[in-house]
């Protein structure tokens, strides 16, 4: 005990002299220390071996650099919603379906890590309020803020290393900022980092005809007039069937959205797994001609 007492007297004492001789440092020097500590913080070999794991935010600082030394120096900004999405779907959904589509796109381009999905977009005027922030639950940003949000992250990346910024959004309200954000740093930086907007990945359109084409849905059927539809709510089932309220609605006997049954487990996540499988591949296709085709305009 008197030992341990010691050793935290000792602690305190310590902190204290390192405390009183950064207050006597100037800017510029804490500054040049804590770029020192950093740097050699940097150098730490890794003393474990690295989760298999594409999103930057569920890995350490270690497993980060070791992945983009290795040649992961694309980095996937994929932008969601907080929005309404009707009685059954919660508001992360377009959130909830990027978990699968962004890890899906990552892992089949093979140098790309994924940041955090941004679950927070311009969503309508707040006051008044306009489009989906007429409903409970909506969060919006101005567009202003959306893109300077954007504008830092990518700022962010590029300054950690990631030669490659891809920008994917999952809502429409999304499009246009991420377009904006790219033109404008792609006019800024006449090097590296490439910035690319993808908007392939949000042609919902190509979805509904995989259905079509599965025998899942007919062409020109009617809908039950919801934020919701079968493509969306069979990926989502993927991540968490909770987020379509699945037990709740086989229970309520309401397991269904356009017409299409949502009962079986199995056949949701095979379904679902091949509207994963079709959007990753179209997504990456679109994104090596986006960076083929903006890498040959830079060098021109």
């Amino acid at each position: 005990m008197k030992n341990t007492r010691l050793m935290a007297i000792a602690a305190v004492v310590a902190f204290a002299a390192i405390a009183a001789a950064q207050q006597q440092q100037t800017p510029e020097q804490r500054e040049a220390a804590a770029k020192a500590r950093y740097e050699k913080e940097a150098a730490t070999p890794r003393p474990i071996a690295a989760a298999d794991n594409v999103w930057i935010e569920e890995l350490t600082y270690l497993e980060v650099r070791d992945a983009i030394k290795s040649g992961k120096t694309t980095a996937l900004i994929v932008t969601g919603s907080t929005e309404q999405n009707g009685p059954y779907l919660v508001g992360a959904k377009h959130n909830i379906v990027l978990r699968q589509t962004g890890e899906a796109i990552a892992r089949k381009l093979g140098n790309a890590l994924c940041a955090p999905v941004v679950p927070f977009v311009p969503e309508g005027n707040i006051d008044p309020p306009s489009s989906h922030m007429l409903t409970v639950g909506t969060i919006s940003l101005e567009e202003a803020t959306f893109e300077a949000l954007l504008t830092d992250m990518a700022r962010s990346y590029k300054t950690h290393g990631f030669d490659t910024i891809v920008f994917i959004g999952d809502s429409g309200g999304n499009q246009t900022g991420m377009k904006n954000v790219a033109d404008r740093l792609n006019a800024q930086w006449t090097a590296k980092p490439t910035v690319v907007f993808i908007p392939e990945y949000y042609a919902y359109n190509t979805v509904a005809k995989l259905l079509v084409d599965l025998g899942v849905t007919k062409e020109g059927a009617k809908t039950d007039g919801l934020h919701d539809d079968p493509g969306i709510a069979l990926n989502m089932f993927m991540t968490d069937p909770n987020a379509i309220r699945y037990e709740q609605r086989v229970k309520a006997g309401k397991a269904t959205i356009d017409g299409v049954s949502l009962a079986d487990k199995q056949k949701n996540l095979e379904l679902g797994r091949k509207i994963v499988e079709m959007r990753a591949t179209n997504t990456v296709a679109a994104i090596r001609k986006a960076i083929a085709e903006r890498r040959k305009s830079a060098s021109q």
